[in-house]
């Protein structure tokens, strides 16, 4: 029988060897120039180039081990028999960044797309870790389409504090409440502060930065169990070297992103972000994603495929546990196996293995932290869409870190135009507010931001805190943390700054929503809309120049991806011209 794998590799023309392999003068000026580092004839034999993409900063946290992680992946490739090169691109550390790093994914992503079509690149490993270096980095390698591999940076340990474990994220939102009751001193506040991240790594939550590790590993591009993996625990270091030798086979088997991300592979995505609490930002990103390859996926395709889904992971912000007991309790292989029967089992990844074939013995060694399908953490979870004459192109909910007591609820609303609104207005003790009250906070969205950063979980007036309030019903056209909690409503599309119903919202206004109907309205006649819409004024803020601009004339909106317009579909590998 003949071994098409093995011919494969024998006859795979390299596109390295475009650059290397010419004994004219443009493959003298690309060997030479090289050669300035030491590499040595062999280097240019013919073997796979493998680029290290490596979103490194020390302006990144989260990604602050990963100058040390391309070094290991490096021997991984050194050792298969490839050629590494490393290359930076820009890290978006979401922690730090002004006014939010949502504004320069699409750059990012550019940069990456751009960096991979025009060098000598036969395969792609992709070092990622904050929640934006992840799609980022995907959204540009796929819209080139070779061979390619993430590694995941992984989490950071348990934070640990008075005796308690403690996330990183979940716990700033906790604080913030005891910090407007002035209920906590300065020393326990700067322990907590110390204690909260303790080690390398992004989030230990089920925060963005852990559901995009889960989305690579769901859609196949990661080798199994790496998503949940810390940072600074050693296997994290054999997934690197492995994942070095992997992507040099891959590239000797042509196993291209396109073959990767299929339909098939985009709806497991869906299901167990769903069964893992995951962050509603990976709605947004996943859509981007998809689009870049050519997937037909919608916003009704995380509702129909995953707001039925049981929730089988007690993890903060929607539990009780963090990632590295996750990790310990099997991580995520325990899930798919969990889920086989509802997955596409059959789904390719990086490995040249399906997914069910990789988890088919995975072993579940804690039950309080992943629970048997049968009899799940909760009964369902998965992010809700919802539609409604406030947000014609839909909005999201995440069910499983809101209340209960809030999934039906009818309210006045309580405006804030802008978010410097907001931060003046919400503790004053004249505003009108009581629990039962909408908060409706407008102008944070795409275009208006620009951006659309992570003020949709705002924090509740002084007064009501005070009171023992801990939940009101929250809705804007911005987005949450993943690491957030409450009952917020999302991602309103279309926004308010380009006409959409949220913006002619006034104070007062009673709106309804009702989860289990899937349903936000404004309860406002379409006479009186349309009187509003005649003399309402966009808030957002022109833009003169640089990308800034680019990015408020381009971007779609939430129930798109908020990619570029002109970013959907891909370039390809193929470079016509040389550079002399």
């Amino acid at each position: 029988m003949t071994d098409h794998k093995n011919m494969r590799k024998k006859t795979l023309k390299l596109r390295s060897s475009t650059w290397f392999s010419g004994k004219d003068k443009m493959g003298f000026v690309h060997r030479s120039w090289l050669r300035n580092q030491g590499h040595p004839d062999h280097m240019f034999d013919g073997r796979p180039v493998i680029g290290i993409c490596n979103t490194w900063s020390e302006l990144t946290p989260c990604n602050g081990h990963l100058r040390d992680f391309a070094d290991i992946v490096k021997k991984g490739v050194y050792e298969a028999g490839g050629f590494p090169l490393e290359f930076p691109v820009m890290s978006l550390g979401e922690t730090i960044m002004k006014p939010t790093t949502m504004l320069w994914r699409n750059l990012v992503s550019m940069d990456v797309e751009e960096t991979i079509r025009g060098n000598p690149l036969d395969g792609v490993v992709l070092l990622t870790g904050c929640d934006k270096t992840t799609p980022s980095t995907l959204m540009g390698a796929a819209s080139v389409d070779l061979p390619t591999i993430v590694v995941p940076g992984g989490p950071m340990l348990n934070g640990k504090w008075k005796g308690n474990n403690v996330g990183s994220g979940t716990l700033v939102w906790q604080l913030s409440e005891e910090i407007k009751k002035k209920s906590i001193s300065v020393e326990d506040l700067n322990q907590a502060e110390i204690c909260s991240s303790r080690s390398a790594g992004h989030c230990m939550t089920m925060g963005t930065a852990s559901s995009m590790a889960t989305m690579v590993e769901a859609l196949g591009l990661t080798l199994p169990g790496a998503s949940a993996i810390p940072a600074v625990d050693s296997r994290k270091k054999v997934l690197a070297h492995l994942s070095g030798n992997r992507i040099v086979e891959m590239v000797k088997e042509d196993i291209k992103m396109s073959k990767i991300l299929t339909r098939e592979a985009f709806e497991n995505s869906i299901m167990i972000n769903a069964a893992v609490g995951g962050s509603t930002n990976h709605v947004i990103h996943l859509l981007a994603v998809a689009r870049r390859v050519g997937v037909e996926l919608d916003l009704m395709d995380f509702d129909d495929l995953g707001s039925k889904m049981p929730l089988l992971l007690n993890l903060m912000p929607s539990g009780d546990y963090l990632m590295e007991d996750y990790f310990y309790a099997g991580g995520l292989p325990v899930i798919i196996k969990e889920m086989d029967d509802q997955l596409h089992s059959n789904a390719l990844t990086v490995n040249g293995k399906s997914i069910g074939d990789n988890c088919e013995s995975a072993i579940c060694y804690n039950n309080k932290v992943i629970s048997k399908y049968e009899k799940p953490f909760q009964e369902t979870a998965g992010i809700v869409v919802l539609q409604g004459n406030l947000c014609s192109d839909g909005a999201v909910i995440k069910p499983s870190a809101a209340s209960e007591k809030l999934m039906q609820h009818k309210g006045k609303a309580v405006v804030f135009e802008s978010i410097e609104e907001y931060h003046r207005l919400i503790d004053d003790p004249m505003l009108e507010i009581d629990e039962n009250s909408v908060m409706v906070l407008k102008n944070v969205g795409p275009v208006a931001y620009p951006g659309m950063a992570e003020v949709g979980n705002m924090d509740l007036p002084k007064k009501l805190i005070k009171k023992g309030i801990t939940d009101m019903l929250r809705i804007s056209d911005g987005r949450m943390s993943g690491t957030a909690y409450g009952t917020v409503v999302l991602h309103i599309s279309p926004e308010a700054a380009i006409g959409g119903t949220l913006g002619l919202v006034e104070n007062g206004d009673i709106i309804e929503l009702d989860v289990p109907k899937k349903r936000l309205h404004l309860h406002v006649s379409d006479q009186d809309l349309n009187s509003r819409r005649k003399t309402y004024v966009s808030q957002a803020t022109k833009k003169t120049r640089g990308y800034v601009r680019m990015y408020v004339e381009h971007v779609e909106q939430a129930h798109l991806g908020c990619d570029f317009d002109y970013l959907k579909g891909s370039s390809g590998q193929e470079v016509s011209r040389d550079s002399h």
